[in-house]
C-alpha cells in the first residue's frame, strides 16, 4: 500500500497522537501507556476483565460503586495484571484464568466468561463492601457493536460499553477546563473521561466531524473510522482520585455539548472502530492525519 498522501486529499488534517490509556478491568483505574497494540477488540489489554454481581452476575460500574475509580491496575513485563486498593495488599491476577465458566451480561449482551477465583473474588468484594465476582472474557466468541452506527465494519468488542475504542482530544479538555475556569470550577484531567487514543493538533472537539484517522506506522498502516458520538453518564462526576462525586464537568459540559446525532444526548469524544491495522502499535507522539467528515 502506497504512502498516505495528505495533499492528495484536501479534507484531511494532520494529527499527533497526545496519549494512550488502557482501563484492563471496566470501570476501573486505567493505565497510560507509551505504547499499545490494536487486537481485534481494540487496544490489548483494554477492558478484559470485569465485576459482576454475586447472583445475577450484572456487571458493575462506577455509576452504582464510585469506588470502583481506587482501584488501580499494573501490568508487568509478562503481561500478568496486578491490582491494588486502599488499605489492601496488591493482588497478582491469573494471566489465563482457568475458573467455572459464567454467561455474564454487559448491557444488553449475554456472553461467555470465565472466572479468576475465590481469592480475587474475596480481595474485590472487601474492596467494595458488596459481594462481587472478576470474570475475564473468554476467547473465542465474537461481541460486535451496533452495525446501525458502524455499517459493513464488524466491530469487536470485549467488555467495552459497545465500540472498542474511544477517541479525544487535548483541545476538547482544554475549551471544558476553560468554560469550568469561567464558572470558578477547578479544572479536571482526562482520566475522567476514560478515552483510549487522544489526539493533539485539532480545534476543540475536532474529533467531531472526523471520518478516520490514519496512521502508517512501521509494522503497516493503521485506520481507524470514527462512527458514534460517545454519549456520557454521571461516571464523569467522579474525581478519579478520591471516589467522590460531585456535579461538574457534567452540568458545564450539558450548556455546550448536546448533540442531535444521538438525540441531544451530552457528548465528549467520539467512538471509533478498526478498518486496518490489527496486531500493529500505535505509539506517544506518533503522527498521522484525520480526513474529515463531509
Amino acid at each position: 500500500m502506497q504512502p498516505f498522501d495528505p495533499e492528495q486529499d484536501d479534507g484531511s488534517s494532520p494529527v499527533t497522537v497526545a496519549s494512550l490509556h488502557v482501563y484492563p478491568i471496566k470501570s476501573c483505574a486505567g493505565l497510560s501507556l507509551a505504547q499499545t497494540t490494536l487486537v481485534a477488540t481494540g487496544f490489548a489489554h483494554d477492558r478484559q476483565w470485569m465485576l459482576v454481581d454475586e447472583d445475577q452476575h450484572e456487571f458493575l460500574s462506577q455509576r452504582e460503586f464510585p469506588r470502583m475509580a481506587l482501584i488501580r491496575p499494573d501490568l508487568g513485563p509478562d503481561g500478568a495484571l496486578t491490582v491494588t486498593a486502599p488499605g489492601q495488599a496488591p493482588l497478582r491476577l491469573p494471566i489465563e484464568p482457568l475458573g467455572e465458566r459464567l454467561r455474564v451480561r454487559v448491557w444488553d449482551d449475554a456472553v461467555e466468561a470465565r472466572t479468576a477465583g475465590p481469592t480475587a473474588d474475596h480481595w474485590f468484594s472487601d474492596a467494595l463492601g458488596v459481594p462481587v465476582r472478576l470474570v475475564r472474557f473468554a476467547p473465542g466468541q465474537r461481541r460486535l457493536s451496533s452495525a446501525r452506527w458502524t455499517g459493513a465494519v464488524e466491530a469487536e468488542n470485549a467488555f467495552s460499553d459497545g465500540y472498542p475504542i474511544l477517541v479525544t482530544t487535548v483541545a476538547a479538555l482544554d475549551e471544558l477546563n476553560r468554560r469550568l475556569a469561567l464558572g470558578r470550577h477547578a479544572p479536571v484531567t482526562m482520566a475522567r473521561f476514560r478515552p483510549n487514543l487522544v489526539l493533539d493538533g485539532l480545534g476543540p472537539h475536532g474529533e467531531d466531524g472526523l471520518d478516520e484517522l490514519r496512521f502508517d506506522t512501521p509494522d503497516g498502516p493503521v485506520m481507524l473510522r470514527l462512527v458514534k458520538p460517545c454519549a456520557r453518564c454521571p461516571i464523569p462526576n467522579i474525581d478519579p482520585d478520591t471516589a467522590e462525586a460531585g456535579f461538574e464537568p457534567g452540568d458545564t459540559l450539558a450548556r455546550y455539548r448536546a448533540d442531535a446525532r444521538v438525540g441531544g444526548a451530552i457528548t465528549f469524544g467520539m467512538n471509533a472502530v478498526i478498518v486496518e491495522g490489527v496486531g500493529r502499535r500505535l505509539v506517544t507522539g506518533q503522527g498521522g492525519w484525520g480526513t474529515v467528515r463531509f
